[in-house]
């Protein structure tokens, strides 16, 4: 046993007595992560990543332009993935790296439960989220410009960002756990981090429909993106989409029951458990099971076409309540539509379409999804003289003259048959040129930070060698 082996065994040993093992163990690695190992290296990383994102949004003169909601929404989803990378590494370090660097021994030797010795290294492994999130923010701050979107990204993003961290951090600990090199348990980590990041980043038609849906529910980092990008940037209340959290917090619960009430205990200097053979069964039932899922909801029938209704588009009423505005790019321009069925019978259920035209022939398409959070708004059947309200936001991104309207399509009756839309008068946008973002500006944080860190690393690697000196030298 080496000199530092035996060091960590007596640290256990002497303060055992006082304070429970996994604290020490924590206090170990957290020491080892944040002074000796690759922590304040990872934060320099991300700092610097983050700020070139900033930078980026802020020197181009279109990514400039995009609404605040949706810039914080991007950094917020970017800080969160660079943040569960770590996270995963880290966890992946956690007992592989032990094992490469013949430390794992001299750990388990000590009267430390190995439990705890799983425990206090999972502490650890999750400080790195914290540092990260306060990094962010200050980024986050600057895209915001001030918007009230600053205050639930920071709510939100700490909830879900602390979720998705303790169940990437664990799974990365559970992949060393079974890994016998610290190579093997990178490499299967880098690929169950694509497995979840890869799906996640799919296009909206690939997650429409009900299989489409149910596997962006079930995977625990879509699941999160998709409820922030409702919540934060469409409006959409928590009441309507708490259930995209459901698949978070129950990964994050599985994970940590795993690790610490299945590997925990069976900690040893060799990879995994030396009987396992439930856990295959189980795999086995697992996944013969989501194939089954997965059979049944690809399998279900198509929703029944709407039976033909009497009213006719004639009684059928949309207006707008703004004929005109006057904006800077980036503004936000809020208006209401109403809907009016003026018919003796009821109405099929309604669609509701928002359109944005270039009145110059000469400027650039227009990309409705780009301008609002919402474009397109379903009503149910609406009952003679009945009326429904309907709000609308659009950011103006671009400068330039533009007609916003909108049309109200009724369902058809079946699949060979149509409907005549309804449109609105125009809602005439003069949008004039405006630039929030100053790269000037921006430029004291996207340095600053990786500035102040580089000072960090130097003052404690400086103090961590004088300490080695002074010690050498007694």
């Amino acid at each position: 046993m080496n000199n530092a082996q035996s060091m960590s065994v007596s640290k256990v040993k002497t303060a055992g007595s006082a304070l429970p093992a996994w604290w020490l163990v924590f206090v170990r690695e957290l020491t080892e992560l944040w002074i000796g190992g690759k922590g304040l290296s990872l934060m320099l990383i991300y700092s610097i990543v983050l700020g070139g994102m900033v930078y980026v949004f802020s020197s181009n003169s279109e990514l400039s332009l995009i609404p605040p909601k949706e810039s914080v929404y991007e950094m917020l989803k970017n800080a969160m993935a660079i943040s569960l990378f770590m996270g995963l590494i880290i966890g992946a370090d956690a007992l592989s790296g032990e094992r490469d660097r013949a430390t794992l021994e001299s750990l388990l030797l000590t009267p430390a439960n190995r439990k705890q010795i799983v425990i206090g290294k999972f502490l650890a492994g999750l400080s790195q989220w914290p540092a990260a999130f306060l990094i962010a923010i200050p980024f986050m701050n600057i895209l915001s410009q001030g918007d009230e979107i600053l205050g639930p990204a920071i709510f939100w993003g700490a909830i879900t960002g602390t979720l998705l961290v303790v169940a990437y951090t664990g799974v990365g600990m559970l992949v060393s756990f079974w890994s016998s090199s610290n190579k093997t348990s990178y490499f299967v980590s880098l690929g169950i981090y694509i497995f979840f990041l890869v799906p996640a980043q799919l296009p909206g038609r690939a997650q429409t429909g009900a299989t489409g849906q149910f596997l962006q529910w079930v995977n625990p980092l879509a699941a999160v993106n998709h409820f922030l990008s409702k919540h934060l940037v469409n409006y959409e209340p928590f009441s309507l989409f708490w259930s995209w959290l459901i698949s978070p917090a129950v990964f994050a619960l599985l994970v940590v029951v795993l690790l610490f009430f299945f590997a925990g205990p069976g900690l040893r200097l060799e990879a995994g458990k030396t009987s396992w053979p439930w856990v295959k069964k189980l795999g086995r039932m697992m996944g013969l099971s989501i194939i089954a899922l997965l059979i049944v909801l690809s399998a279900s029938p198509a929703r029944a076409a709407h039976p033909a209704q009497s009213s006719t588009t004639d009684d059928l009423q949309i207006s707008i309540d703004l004929d005109y505005s006057v904006v800077k790019t980036g503004d936000t321009v809020e208006y209401n539509t109403l809907v009016t069925n003026n018919g003796a019978e009821a109405s099929p259920p309604l669609i509701v379409a928002m359109n944005v035209i270039n009145l110059d022939a000469q400027g650039d398409t227009v990309d409705p999804e780009d301008w609002s959070p919402k474009r397109t708004q379903y009503m149910e059947s609406l009952a003679p003289g009945q009326s429904a309200n309907l709000s609308w936001i659009i950011n103006t991104i671009l400068d330039g003259d533009y007609m916003v309207y909108m049309v109200l399509i009724p369902t058809p009756a079946g699949t060979e048959s149509t409907s005549q839309p309804v449109a609105t008068s125009g809602l005439h946008l003069t949008v004039t040129p405006f630039t929030r973002l100053n790269p000037q500006g921006v430029l004291p944080y996207v340095i600053g930070g990786p500035v102040l860190l580089l000072v960090i690393i130097y003052l404690v690697y400086r103090r961590r060698n004088q300490q080695i000196d002074m010690g050498g030298s007694s």
